[in-house]
């Protein structure tokens, strides 16, 4: 089938790879416009832009689709299927229409939960314990059209937003191509509408989301701490400084080794949360949670490399 791809950062790439080593022709790429990064304000392109042109794939990187002609330029491409994964816009009503197959996309989520822009992040920091991909028809909603196929994966213990979106990227792939070789067998697309009333949502994140609210329970804030991975990163302050928490794990100390100590000097010793109460030799150091203490073992100190805890 004759293919448009849209998408733009690395948990698209997957996809794409698997569509070029396919016996799809995969005619043009759309992307988002390069961004500049780092100190040096280096221009960056899309991870998805650099893929699609080392294999000579017309790319195409408009600042915005909605009161433009866009679809007039992909119009004589003549698409049977426009495959979208983390584009990062919503598709306007005429590019909807251009594909005789319509837009199949490419989500991060077990739809209806977690419709939005950050369906990754929000399953770890909300504590989730599986999550999944979902094979959708596009529509004019954000995440409504009806569902396709979809595929759960569980989600592990020292997972964060890097782990877990590499590995779904694959598991999209895989379950995208399986999808189209349905289509192109039966020459139609089958699907079934979502239950919108349990529909849950991911928005997108904000720097101030990675403030840590030390009264959380430990498991909470570990969670935070790997789904606001590698952005916004959780942060605290110590001394009037930044501190990015990188990795922690829950501490135990079933004889109350440490603790016992700290008490004995200061029989009224009661560390509120978000308190340093402790360093653990060759582990990292401890934090007062709202119910417990917090391990931390890899940290980024304001204006510093990063660094283990201990």
């Amino acid at each position: 089938m004759r293919i448009i791809f849209m998408g733009t950062p690395q948990f698209a790439v997957p996809a794409l790879e698997k569509l070029i080593e396919s016996h799809h022709e995969v005619v043009a790429v759309v992307t988002q416009p390069d961004k500049t990064a780092g100190r040096g304000r280096k221009v960056v392109p899309p991870p998805v832009k650099e893929l699609a042109l080392a294999h000579n794939i017309p790319v195409f990187q408009p600042e915005k689709l909605r009161g433009t002609n866009f679809h007039e330029v992909l119009r004589p491409f003549n698409p049977d299927v426009i495959v979208v994964a983390a584009y990062g816009k919503i598709l306007p009503p005429e590019i909807l229409k251009l594909p005789r197959y319509g837009c199949i996309n490419i989500h991060a989520s077990l739809l209806p939960k977690y419709r939005g822009a950050a369906p990754i992040q929000w399953a770890i920091i909300n504590g989730e314990r599986k999550t999944g991909v979902t094979i959708m028809l596009l529509d004019e909603g954000m995440d409504t059209g009806n569902i396709i196929a979809t595929e759960e994966v569980e989600i592990l213990d020292d997972d964060d937003t890097v782990s877990l979106s590499n590995m779904l990227s694959v598991v999209g792939a895989n379950l995208l191509l399986e999808v189209l070789a349905k289509i192109e067998a039966t020459g139609k697309v089958e699907s079934t509408p979502q239950d919108h009333s349990l529909a849950t949502y991911a928005p997108l994140l904000k720097k101030s989301d990675g403030l840590i609210d030390w009264n959380l329970t430990t498991e909470q804030i570990i969670c935070r701490i790997q789904g606001l991975q590698p952005w916004p990163t959780a942060f605290s302050f110590l001394s009037g400084k930044m501190w990015k928490f990188l990795r922690a794990e829950p501490f135990e100390d079933p004889d109350n080794l440490y603790f016992a100590w700290l008490t004995k000097q200061d029989p009224k010793y009661q560390p509120l949360p978000g308190f340093v109460t402790a360093t653990i030799r060759g582990r990292g150091f401890t934090v007062k949670t709202g119910d417990g203490h917090l391990l931390v073992t890899k940290v980024q100190p304001e204006a510093k490399a990063v660094m283990s805890g201990a």
